[in-house]
């Protein structure tokens, strides 16, 4: 049996997939656990995790990232090195795919040895996105997920906020949604997240969910 266990992290555009990544990261490399970090997005150049490597290797996380034949606008292509994540050596492997069904189709080539491996693959909703409002709307999302990957998920994951406005009410508030959804979908609700921030201090976190820092940053707040 292959000694990896690599979780996929999916999900509609904006839903927080990326910032999820690097906290599960983040969480297990502070465990004293080797970590890879596959940055799967081929599609879009924004919002990515390859773009906090500085942070992953601080913390001894290993990165394998597209490469780019020029500036981010470029057709970016997966590096040989990513198909060392089948190789046995005793790592946790996270990788944040590309947004809905077009950023997964990197994945697809790569399904029969995923499949072949101990792997699960955790669907990020977000209720405050356009598009994927509705329980309805946002199982449909998994189902292309699912056929452009040639993967099946196999849990969800509630991470509905509104960036810096998030607060401890709008987590909750999403809770019947993410539930509806995850019956949709027929896969457990595995937790909800709420950033850190938005809880207040000395109050109890609600049953079912998981604290996430923010991570993923807006470009002028990043440190030069």
């Amino acid at each position: 049996m292959n000694e990896n266990r690599i979780t996929i992290i999916c999900g509609h555009y904006g839903s927080g997939k990326t910032n999820l990544s690097l906290n599960l990261c983040m969480n297990k490399a502070a465990e004293g656990k080797k970590v890879t970090l596959v940055d799967m997005d081929i599609v879009n150049p924004y919002f990515r995790s390859s773009e906090y490597g500085t942070l992953l290797s601080k913390n001894g996380v290993r990165l394998i990232a597209p490469v780019y034949a020029g500036t981010t606008l470029d057709t970016p292509t997966i590096p040989p090195e990513v198909y060392s994540i089948f190789t046995p050596q005793g790592r946790e492997v996270i990788i944040d795919a590309g947004g809905d069904d077009a950023g997964v189709t990197a994945l697809a080539g790569m399904s029969t040895q995923l499949s072949e491996t101990k792997y699960e693959m955790i669907y990020v909703i977000n209720r405050s996105r356009v598009l994927s409002r509705t329980p309805e709307e946002a199982a449909g999302f998994l189902r292309e997920i699912e056929r452009a990957s040639r993967l099946h998920a196999t849990a969800v994951v509630n991470n509905s906020h509104l960036g810096v406005e998030t607060t401890l009410e709008t987590a909750l508030s999403s809770l019947e949604f993410a539930k509806k959804t995850a019956r949709l979908c027929g896969l457990p609700l595995l937790y909800s997240t709420v950033p850190d921030f938005a809880v207040p201090q000395g109050s109890a976190l609600p049953e079912g969910f998981r604290k996430m820092k923010r991570l993923v940053l807006f470009p002028w707040e990043r440190e030069e």
